[in-house]
């Protein structure tokens, strides 16, 4: 028989294999995008709570994986590679949050690291980086780089260079996905990620953190 573990370790997996969190999964799905975080596993009497068919099935449509693959990957049959980047491993787990929330104070420390509660978990590519965490991408500001849904891995500790793709944080609370253009002891300047959308340059003291994304669900 089934474990109520099994089926959720296989929709984690599943969502892993198509380059999406669990929340990113449920909304490609058409679900609210809450319906697979951790705290709606068990109800709040303790009891498992399971997901629906309905849900799985939306689930394999929206992937277009089949039923027999689902079942393979709950008895750990299926070869777990991602579709879109097969070369790629998943070794561990990282604290996820959606791009939106990360604006919001409680999510990090002074340095920027992600502290607090509130984090959801992600499969993490293996890259070897202890402090990195992962933002999801939330509508269209960032096209074409970046899609709604989208996860990237961001590094609070990595070394920033011209030309890499960055998050920055504002002491007002703004967060921001773009690509450093220059930095000098006074201000940054930040090319944007989508045409659309302008250019900035910010003084460094209004900069809480900046932190290079590492790779990105694309």
């Amino acid at each position: 028989m089934l474990s109520h573990s099994q089926i959720w370790a296989a929709l984690d997996a599943l969502a892993a294999k198509y380059g999406f969190s669990p929340s990113g999964l449920a909304r490609r799905a058409g679900l609210d995008p809450t319906t697979f975080n951790r705290s709606k596993r068990t109800a709040g009497d303790g009891r498992p709570r399971w997901p629906s068919t309905e849900s799985i099935a939306k689930v394999l449509e929206a992937t277009g994986a089949d039923i027999e693959e689902f079942i393979a990957i709950v008895k750990g049959e299926a070869p777990l590679e991602q579709k879109s980047m097969s070369a790629l491993r998943f070794a561990r787990t990282v604290p996820l949050i959606g791009l939106t929330q990360a604006g919001y104070g409680g999510f990090f420390d002074d340095g920027g690291f992600p502290a607090g509660a509130g984090w959801d978990e992600v499969p993490f590519p293996d890259i070897n980086d202890e402090n990195a965490y992962a933002l999801e991408v939330s509508g269209d500001s960032m096209l074409p780089l970046y899609r709604d849904g989208d996860i990237v891995i961001v590094s609070p500790a990595a070394t920033i260079r011209r030309g890499d793709r960055v998050v920055v944080k504002t002491g007002d609370g703004e967060v921001m996905a773009k690509i450093l253009q220059r930095r000098t002891a006074r201000k940054i300047e930040l090319a944007s990620v989508n045409p659309e959308h302008g250019d900035r340059v910010i003084d460094i003291a209004d900069i809480e953190w900046i932190a290079r994304i590492l790779w990105a669900s694309q």
